[in-house]
């Protein structure tokens, strides 16, 4: 959590004996006190997420090692950039300047409260040095419940080599989400640092360490499956082909392909498919089968796969049982230039893949970007 503010219950005042200066020919008035530099933390059980600040009178601010931080602009004052580690003792020291250059130095020492409960970061997606498609999220999993959401986002920190824009977003009270405004900009660097150490994120509950995660950005492949039209477009950096396509017959609301932004999850030579509409009318006479090529574009079972033999159906009319099916050529290309992450925008269903009950899907696009900062602590 960056501080915005902090309390300063326990202060260490350090101040040099004032010293008669010489006659100045500057036009002041030929006497410079020593500058007085004050440190907000002191003795045992200071607050871990209350940092320290140090501010000085008479002068300026030179140096403060011991712990990082930032100055302010004309160097009068510096804090911390994020909370401190729970049980841990930390020694500050400080150099200012009074107005005739004279150096004082203050060192403070002081030890932070232990944290009576303490949560932490149970996964973090993508996974470590990952190569990920452009709508790829950061999706934080947390050991406990989280109820003061504010403080833990405020230490979430990305960043990226083209600096897109992004935001946090809470999906329950132990998982949030980073999705940026537009898709990632292709073939670049990005990092996560969760400042967690600190962080009150509940009732006498602390995080006690920092973790951090970088992955990088791959090609950009975004594609777009219109069942109206029985043909998918796929934009791969910029050059774009075009398949034909099967999606759901819609016989049954189960077998209508979900239409909206999905994310591809993951990618098989062979997948045997089972039905997931067994028992119900109309899907009795479908027991299986077995599919190559296929890349899954949603948990509940969509996939975007080469056909099984009914060629005829390709560019013509729907009869899959809820896949994205395409020819031998458009699967392999399909397949070949996939990663997780990248962008599925199937068009032209009637069945909207925002309403689907799948508790723990990737339905992240399928939000305005106004929407999706409802869901901010920090709005």
């Amino acid at each position: 959590m960056k501080l915005t503010h902090l309390a300063a219950a326990v202060t260490l005042v350090a101040v040099a004996g004032c010293s008669a200066g010489k006659a100045a020919t500057d036009g002041s008035d030929g006497t410079a006190g020593d500058a007085t530099v004050r440190i907000s933390a002191a003795g045992n059980d200071v607050r871990p997420d209350q940092g320290v600040t140090v501010t000085v009178s008479g002068g300026t601010l030179e140096t403060v090692t011991g712990v990082a931080g930032a100055f302010n602009a004309d160097r009068t004052s510096w804090k911390t950039g994020w909370t401190l580690k729970p049980g841990t003792s930390y020694k500050v020291t400080v150099t200012a300047k009074n107005l005739k250059g004279k150096v004082t130095t203050v060192t403070g020492a002081f030890r932070t409260a232990k944290a009576k409960q303490t949560i932490g970061i149970a996964d973090v997606t993508p996974m470590p040095g990952e190569k990920v498609g452009v709508g790829m999220p950061i999706i934080v999993d947390f050991t406990g419940p989280v109820a003061n959401r504010a403080n833990v986002e405020k230490a979430l920190e990305v960043k990226s080599d083209k600096r897109d824009e992004g935001a946090w977003s809470w999906v329950t009270d132990r998982r949030v989400v980073y999705r940026t405004k537009k898709y990632w900009h292709a073939h670049q660097k990005v990092s996560f640092t969760a400042h967690l150490a600190g962080v009150r994120a509940a009732r006498d509950t602390y995080g006690v360490r920092d973790v951090s995660r970088s992955f990088s950005i791959g090609d950009s492949n975004v594609t777009v499956a219109n069942a109206k039209t029985h043909y998918m477009t796929v934009n791969h950096d910029g050059t774009v082909r075009k398949f034909k396509i099967s999606t759901g017959k819609g016989d049954l609301r189960s077998t209508i392909t979900t239409g909206g932004i999905h994310l591809t999850r993951e990618k098989a030579q062979v997948v045997h498919m089972t039905a997931t509409c067994h028992g119900q009318p109309g899907c009795d006479d479908y027991v299986g089968e077995t599919v190559h090529l296929a890349v899954r574009i949603t948990v509940g079972g969509e996939y975007v796969h080469q056909s099984v033999g009914e060629y005829q159906y390709l560019g013509v009319q729907n009869a899959s049982h809820g896949c994205v099916r395409t020819t031998p050529e458009g699967a392999r290309y399909f397949y070949d230039i996939s990663q997780r992450g990248d962008i599925v925008d199937v068009t032209g269903t009637t069945r909207p893949f925002a309403d689907e009950p799948y508790a723990d899907d990737w339905k992240y696009w399928t939000v305005s970007w106004n929407r999706w900062l409802t869901g901010s602590a920090l709005h």
